[in-house]
């Protein structure tokens, strides 16, 4: 009989690449998503990849009676990956109280329910905004957490103090926090990939669709940090390594391997590259020269940071495979998918 993985934000960028990879390594996959920031016709997208169709529950997991609800008619759920949160920086900056309510109280309601289900624990979505702006690069898991510098990446550094102070009041199960830094592209299929609801928050689809004639222009927020061209550097890895990851994170915790109940791993490729390096790559994969203007430095983003990848890799087992031009080919392949674009 399959185990059965819970998928909360399933319907997600990294959630659906998360929820093919689970399918085809064996799981059953049951998704939860409120369809906040993503669209029910991305189950269809994960059928298309896998030849199934995961079951799909339309609520907001701050809603701690809908949750309880939910797990009565799935008492078998045998670990959770809790993708379900708001994630741009800049608007957390001009929301922050929507950010402290969606992506705290939804990961308490979790481990609130946890306790009374089937799974051995949770694997968390966290981010590299936890370490602010590093001292020493590539950042390591040892790096200090500093002050974050914007409420997303405080929720992140709050999420993981709820998973440390969790486990550490005797709860019989097990939590793995990933701090992955930049994900971006698409399934080599199309079938799925980053869905972005009006003016993208993120780098790889506002390129796109500026190569897509959505967007007028390409603004690069700051052309006057201390980095080799003068713009933002991160560590940008394949949505599908990330999701790769995932998945052995998930066995990791089914299996009982690790003794702690509280690990984090950094996901990265191990390096960085510069804000106009992804434009410049993009342009080079698609033969278009974006119109490309420069702009004020952008609220809560840090100057560079990128990945020190070697625990994961020898603790895990995990190694990011693809390299930045897979990246935004597949990215690219998507967006012309999706509107209707021949060449």
């Amino acid at each position: 009989m399959k185990q059965k993985i819970l998928v909360t934000g399933g319907a997600g960028y990294i959630g659906s690449h998360t929820a093919v990879e689970l399918i085809e390594r064996g799981y059953e996959v049951v998704i939860i998503d409120d369809l906040s920031n993503s669209e029910e016709r991305v189950i269809d997208g994960i059928e298309a990849i896998t030849g199934t169709r995961p079951d799909l529950a339309v609520f907001d997991i701050c809603d701690e009676a809908k949750l309880e609800l939910f797990f009565q008619g799935h008492p078998d759920v045998a670990a959770i990956i809790h993708f379900a949160a708001s994630k741009a920086v800049g608007e957390s900056v001009s929301k922050p109280l929507h950010y402290y309510r969606n992506n705290i109280v939804s990961l308490v309601n979790l481990l609130e329910v946890l306790p009374t289900t089937q799974a051995k624990g949770l694997v968390f979505s966290s981010s590299c905004t936890i370490y602010g702006q590093p001292d020493v690069l590539p950042v390591t898991e040892h790096a200090p957490v500093k002050k974050a510098l914007s409420p997303y990446g405080n929720t992140k550094q709050i999420c993981e103090e709820i998973l440390q102070d969790a486990v550490t009041s005797g709860v019989d199960y097990r939590t793995i926090a990933l701090r992955y830094f930049n994900p971006i592209g698409a399934h080599p299929s199309a079938e799925i990939g980053e869905l972005p609801r009006g003016v993208p928050n993120n780098l790889v689809p506002f390129i796109t669709q500026t190569g897509a004639g959505i967007r007028e222009k390409i603004s690069i927020f700051g052309d006057d940090y201390d980095t080799p061209d003068g713009t933002c550097v991160r560590d940008y890895i394949h949505v599908v390594d990330l999701a790769k990851a995932h998945v052995i994170a998930t066995e990791r915790i089914l299996s009982g391997k690790s003794s702690e109940k509280y690990e984090y791993f950094n996901l990265g490729t191990g390096k960085g590259s510069s804000v106009k390096e992804i434009v410049e790559a993009f342009e080079k994969v698609s033969g278009k020269e974006l119109n490309k203007t420069y702009a004020p430095r952008r609220p809560g983003d840090v100057e560079a940071v990128y990945a020190d990848t070697s625990y994961a890799n020898d603790e895990l087992g995990w190694k990011s495979e693809l390299e930045l031009g897979d990246m935004i080919a597949s990215a690219w392949k998507w967006e012309k998918k999706i509107r209707g674009i021949d060449s």
